[in-house]
């Protein structure tokens, strides 16, 4: 009885388990990251070499790897503590009315 209750969730977390399991088994599948990917692709469309391309805006490059990976749990951090705000206010909002 309990378990139809929570079929979703319970689905849910088999898929995300196979899916990490999956993820796992393929191993060693390194991802460029896609400001590389499309770069090389634009510079191969164009014949332009990568090195002629040039942002329109300054950009700051972060002294390390580690800085860069602060700075992306902070940012995600951030968008689950608007997401999660969102949903306690909508939830707030069902119970009072």
């Amino acid at each position: 009885m309990m378990l139809a209750r929570y079929r979703l969730e319970i689905l849910a977390l088999i898929a995300i388990i196979a899916l990490c399991a999956l993820l796992l088994r393929i191993g060693g599948a390194g991802f460029p990251g896609s400001d590389n990917t499309g770069s090389a692709q634009i510079s191969r469309l164009t014949g332009i070499p990568e090195e002629g391309f040039h942002p329109l805006v300054w950009q700051w490059i972060p002294p390390g790897p580690e800085v860069e990976s602060g700075l992306f749990a902070l940012q995600a951090a951030i968008g689950g503590i608007c997401v999660g705000w969102v949903f306690g206010y909508w939830k707030g909002l069902k119970e009072k009315g």
